[in-house]
């Protein structure tokens, strides 16, 4: 059965009170045709991010719409070479992101440059930072380098769906040009959709994935 706006509304603050990470008090849910948006100030770049993955894991959530500002407290405060260095160690610590990553900051923003072959290093990166004392934001500028062949990438996608046992597997249409993977179709969950997503990432060659799939849970 389908939510309506007030039964989903209901559910995500729900969800919001019980994720530990998140301090619901500062989050203000509004919803509009299963198009959740918050809005609010949070007191660190990783409570906006606990908001926004709480939403998305509340069933009949079809869109997250942040406007979520962080202002930090004091004691989260820290200069922007302080910020570089915590990153720097944090991006060499991790064994799963290459040395060719490096970040710079500027009033507490983040940037992340750089090159990689996989798409799961370039999101480990943005993971690694997201959690520093002082970040207000990030932006993931990682390129990706590698070479594909269309019809190797579609069979590799194909397969890992199907693999995966993805109930949506023949729901969700798959194009290929060169590395880039463009995803079509529909699915009866958020969570299919980033499996979907996160499958086609996984496909050797793969270096942007355009992911147009719908929720429609009928």
């Amino acid at each position: 059965m389908n939510k309506t706006d007030i039964q989903l509304k209901q559910d995500v603050e729900a969800e919001l009170q019980w994720d530990r990470t998140v301090d619901a008090a500062e989050v203000g849910v509004s919803v509009e045709s299963g198009a959740v948006s918050l809005r609010g100030e949070v007191d660190s770049y990783a409570a906006k991010w606990a908001a926004i993955d709480a939403t998305k894991r509340v069933a009949g959530v079809r869109a997250v719409v942040e406007d979520l500002t962080v202002k930090l407290p004091g004691t989260y405060q820290h200069s922007d070479s302080e910020i570089a260095q915590a990153a720097a160690t944090t991006l060499t610590w991790d064994v799963r992101i290459p040395r060719t990553v490096t970040a710079k900051v500027e009033n507490g923003w983040l940037t992340l440059e750089g090159n990689v072959e996989w798409n799961y290093q370039r999101e480990a990166a943005g993971r690694a930072v997201r959690y520093l004392l002082g970040v207000v934001g990030v932006t993931n500028a990682i390129g990706m380098t590698a070479d594909a062949s269309s019809v190797l990438v579609e069979e590799s996608v194909k397969a890992a769906l199907q693999r995966q046992a993805t109930s949506d597997a023949n729901t969700i249409l798959i194009g290929t040009s060169g590395g880039t993977v463009t995803l079509k179709g529909r699915a009866s969950s958020w969570q299919a959709i980033e499996d979907a997503a996160a499958a086609a990432w996984a496909a050797p060659g793969v270096t942007k994935v355009i992911d147009t799939v719908v929720m429609s849970p009928d």
